[in-house]
């Protein structure tokens, strides 16, 4: 995070010279590209210093792998529905930018988020959840951020 306040005192006052309305456009671009890279490093099951989530836990009781209702054998990705635009959501004003989750589903990231301890089903077995980071800044982040701004600026 030291990087990001750098670059906002490096681009702060410049960004200041904007009109309010072409600083909400700028935010607002940093906010659309910040969601399109977190939800393409979600779906890679990626932390942002780019390693691998923690694999899930086995089920236990049965022995057998997790089946749906038809005998298959599920194989999906985490956080399929989470990641995307509906649930990833983001606010711009010309002070600054905003993503996050909201609602529901913001409960179920922040545990993931923190790696905190929860009930597994409603009033089932409670599991400590390994910390897989979903919304984080990676280095790639940090230049396409520097970019947006530099573009807006220069314009």
């Amino acid at each position: 995070m030291a990087e990001l306040d750098a670059l906002e005192k490096w681009t702060g006052g410049l960004l200041m010279k904007l009109a309010a309305p072409a600083r909400r456009k700028a935010m607002l671009e940093v906010a659309r590209e910040m969601r399109r890279s977190q939800r393409t490093r979600i779906a890679a099951q990626k932390n942002p210093d780019n390693t691998p989530y923690d694999a899930r836990k086995a089920r236990s009781g049965s022995g057998s792998p997790q089946r749906d209702k038809k005998g298959r054998i599920k194989r999906t990705a985490m956080f399929m529905k989470l990641r995307t635009a509906r649930y990833i959501l983001i606010e711009a004003t010309p002070q600054g930018a905003a993503i996050g989750f909201a609602g529901r589903v913001a409960r179920v990231a922040r545990v993931h988020q923190f790696g905190e301890t929860d009930r597994v089903a409603p009033r089932g077995a409670s599991y400590k959840y390994p910390a897989r980071v979903l919304l984080g800044f990676a280095d790639a982040d940090r230049d396409m951020i520097r970019d947006i701004l530099l573009k807006h600026i220069t314009q």
